[in-house]
């Protein structure tokens, strides 16, 4: 939990709760279906709650905003976002349904009533959101297509509707075809730990 107030000091007491909670719950759900590499579980905060943590350094979304978060495994970057906008919507989406379980269980252990899940592949889901957010291992262009059909055109924050993926690495190929709607941002920038040294938020809008 220190990692997540280094960074993020001004939690209200429920936040902090429901920060401190995730741990035990994600070791005991993960020894049932394994949601997070067994060698990472102790890793937790740093690896996954504070990198999904890193799309808030790039935008603080609005209250009523609606987002969706794609392939979300046991629930990231989604868990972590929605604890952090209590008054943001979050859609968690993934296409295995054990997967989506956990994140349905995490998220109602901690009572957390911004957060609905659903058990689909990414095609099938019809709705609008401001924002798609994902961990994604997925190439940008391909999920772009995806996606574009579910990024609604009524805008309410200071960035305009699109994508918003967590990705490591060398970029620059990948994001050619959308350079010029494109923004990348290090969270070396923000965060210290090695682990952040190659991590990145890409931000890509979308016009439908």
């Amino acid at each position: 939990m220190d990692i997540i107030l280094k960074y993020f000091p001004d939690l209200t007491d429920i936040q902090k709760e429901q920060f401190a909670a995730l741990y035990d719950l994600y070791i005991d759900w993960n020894s049932k279906i394994n949601v997070i590499s067994r060698k990472d579980i102790t890793n937790l905060y740093e690896h996954h709650v504070l990198h999904s943590l890193g799309i808030a350094k790039i935008i603080r979304f609005q209250p009523e905003t609606k987002i969706m978060d794609l392939g979300t495994g046991g629930g990231f970057p989604g868990i972590p976002l929605a604890i952090l906008f209590p008054e943001v919507k979050f859609h968690l989406v993934d296409s295995i349904g054990k997967k989506v379980k956990v994140a349905t269980e995490i998220s109602q252990a901690i009572g957390l009533k911004n957060v609905t899940t659903r058990h689909c592949r990414a095609e099938e889901e019809k709705q609008l959101f401001d924002f798609v957010v994902s961990r994604a291992v997925m190439p940008l262009t391909d999920l772009l297509k995806i996606i574009r059909k579910n990024i609604s055109m009524e805008q309410h924050n200071a960035l305009p509707n699109g994508l918003i993926c967590l990705k490591g690495g060398e970029l620059k190929r990948e994001v050619m075809p959308v350079k010029h709607q494109t923004i990348i941002t290090d969270l070396k920038d923000y965060f210290t730990e090695d682990f952040f040294e190659t991590k990145k938020v890409v931000y890509v809008s979308v016009n439908r």
